[in-house]
């Protein structure tokens, strides 16, 4: 019964020692394996420094080898051997660098570098562990282009039109595309919407992408933005740029046509710039003609007469309207896709005033005291209203056709104007007036009938008869007188020089007419106190113009003085000369008073002057006394004096 247990134990024992044999290697394996970290992958954007890590125990490492897997194999990249570093690849020199971590620092990065990279970790009698890392590259395309169909797109095509195309340049990996419509994605509908999207790489390594959008389209396309959005990958996540808005020209037939009147005011008057607006909503528009509709009173018919005039975009200008262009005007559009004409009627008034008079009830003349009814009479196209008043900016009179005048005075006499105007419409209004003249005996008025004046001036007085007919107005005085009419009075101007009777009687304005006669005293008063010569215009009717008169005598009188003066100086400075030259013995002097010039002995440089004087004997007198020789008065007429030297 030992025998078999103890056979039992034996084969356990050989059936251990043979797992053990086959686990052995195993656990040196994997007791002997560095455990590497490294993230699946990583990202960086064109052109930035890309940082791989590589994390591993730190234990007694020998080596650590970066590479990169190709096709054929690993390519080394960057080395670490106890402490020195090589870098084995041309296309990374100066490129890669490694810190204390050993994190792989790629700068420059280049859509080559999208690749899986590969740490190596050697750490002696432990044995060797590795991992590896995807680094993908990313590049932002250039912003979306997108080109509209130039040509315009019809809404009655029968198949799907190009839309526009859209363009995403120089982005990696390469970019998708899709399409808004006023902010909305569209899509793919067989019967509706295609897209149809092409990729292409460039020999940079960058992608261009292109997208076309065909479409049906309907009128209320016009409308519509298109515009097409790309989506790209940038490190961090997915990134959107959109395109400008475009829209396209859509081709629709007319289906209406309207016509305006277009004037300044809503109610046209004559005078008014008018135009026909014909507009229809096709796209192009149709061919428009304007016609002036009349019935014919025979036929009872409508008749068409085509307007002259150049049609600009569907407007004909009528130019200044009147009365007679009232009626009814039509509007055709033909449209060329569907050869349809359309119509479209307008009606046209001109409103207007005519027919204006204004008449006084008697064409007798009026006197004072008298009773008259002025009446006013016009036509127009609709309920006109009336307006008195006299004269251009006088008060509001009344707003009746008919004006009452009751017990006229002269001072009612004036022009009185009519207005008539149409209410409701803006800007329309005529006007027209008479003049009513009010018959009576003058009546003269002067503001002061004391005036200041002074003997000998010249002065102006003013005298103004008021009278219907026109009086003639007469002075008491002669002198130069001047008429005029103002404000429906006579003013007459009497210019006369004042003497010492003028002064004592005064002057009388009489104006007289077949009514009567009328006159007002003017009394001149001396003026005692001289003043500077003025020209004085009382407040009233009566002006004073006051004129100096020049004093002759006077004025001669200062004349003379100044000339004699003048002369006895001139006489003094030149008995002087004479004097001092006779003492220093240039002149000898004789009784002969004259000495003759032709003597023989006469030097060529001899001077002789003669002086001839024609003063009177007292201021010859003192030339005599300057040589010491009193002569009578009737020997002064000549002198010659010799100066020698």
């Amino acid at each position: 019964m030992l025998r078999p247990d103890c056979r039992f134990s034996g084969l356990c024992v050989v059936l251990l020692s043979v797992l053990l044999l086959l686990l052995l290697p195993l656990l040196r394996g994997y007791a002997s394996k560095v455990e590497v970290s490294m993230p699946k992958v990583v990202e960086v954007d064109l052109g930035n420094t890309a940082m791989l890590p590589c994390r591993f125990p730190d234990s007694n490492i020998t080596y650590v080898h970066w590479s990169y897997i190709t096709r054929a194999g690993r390519t080394k990249v960057h080395s670490w051997v106890q402490g020195k570093v090589f870098t084995e690849d041309p296309p990374y020199v100066g490129r890669v660098s490694m810190d204390d971590a050993f994190t792989l620092a790629i700068t420059q990065t280049t859509l080559q570098d999208a690749r899986i990279f590969v740490c190596q970790v050697g750490a002696g009698s432990l044995g060797v562990g590795e991992n590896r890392t995807e680094l993908r590259v990313y590049k932002a395309p250039e912003p979306p282009e997108i080109r509209a169909n130039e040509g315009g797109i019809s809404v009655g095509s029968s198949e799907s039109q190009e839309i526009a195309e859209c363009i995403v340049r120089n982005s990696f990996p390469g970019p998708n595309i899709t399409w808004l419509k006023d902010g909305h994605r569209l899509h793919q509908e067989d019967d509706k919407v295609k897209v149809m999207d092409t990729r292409t790489q460039e020999a940079s390594g960058l992608f261009t992408a292109r997208s076309r959008l065909f479409a049906f389209v309907t009128r209320q396309d016009r409308h519509a933005y298109f515009q097409c959005q790309a989506h790209y990958l940038l490190s961090g996540g997915e990134r959107q740029a959109q395109s400008p808005k475009v829209q396209v020209h859509v081709f629709y037939p007319t289906e209406n046509v309207s016509l305006a009147i277009s004037a300044p005011r809503p109610q046209v008057k004559e005078g008014d710039h008018v135009a026909l607006r014909c507009q229809g909503d096709g796209n192009p528009p149709p061919e428009y003609t304007f016609f002036r509709v009349q019935n014919n009173t025979a036929t009872g018919e409508e008749e068409e007469q085509e307007l002259p005039g150049k049609v600009d975009k569907g407007v004909l200008s009528l130019g200044k309207v009147h009365k007679e262009d009232t009626g009814r005007y039509r509007c055709k559009g033909l449209d060329l896709e569907t050869m349809e004409t359309l119509t479209a009627n307008a009606e046209l008034v001109v409103n207007y005033i005519e027919g204006l008079k204004v008449m006084k009830e008697s064409s007798e003349p009026v006197s004072e005291g008298d009773n008259l009814t002025l009446t006013c009479e016009a036509r127009g196209s609709r309920p006109l209203a009336f307006h008195w008043h006299k004269d251009k900016k006088g008060k509001a009179l009344g707003s009746r056709q008919q004006l009452q005048l009751s017990n006229i005075t002269r001072e009612a006499a004036g022009n009185y104007i009519c207005e008539v105007t149409m209410p409701g419409v803006q800007g329309l209004s005529r006007n027209k007036q008479v003049l009513v003249v009010v018959h009576g005996k003058p009546q003269v008025s002067v503001e002061e009938p004391g005036v200041p004046v002074q003997e000998n001036e010249l002065v102006t007085l003013t005298c103004t008869a008021l009278a219907q007919p026109e009086p003639s107005i007469t002075w008491s005085a002669n002198g130069t007188v001047q008429n005029r009419t103002e404000n429906y009075s006579m003013v007459s101007n009497l210019t006369v020089q004042v003497t010492s009777k003028l002064l004592r009687s005064g002057i009388t304005c009489t104006a007289t007419n077949y009514l009567g006669v009328a006159s007002r005293h003017i009394q001149l008063e001396r003026r005692m106190t001289p003043t500077m010569p003025t020209t004085t215009t009382p407040a009233g009717n009566a002006t004073v113009e006051t004129i100096k008169k020049e004093q002759k005598p006077q004025e001669s009188k200062g004349v003379i003085i100044v000339a004699v003066i003048v002369c006895i100086l001139v006489l003094a400075v030149l008995g002087a000369v004479l004097y001092f030259l006779h003492k220093k013995g240039k002149i000898p002097c004789g009784r002969t008073g004259k000495q003759d010039i032709t003597k023989p002995d006469a030097r060529k440089d001899e001077v002789v002057v003669e002086v001839k004087s024609d003063k009177l004997p007292e201021e010859a007198g003192l030339l005599q006394a300057t040589n010491g020789d009193q002569k009578p008065a009737g020997d002064q007429g000549e002198k010659y004096i010799d100066l020698r030297h």
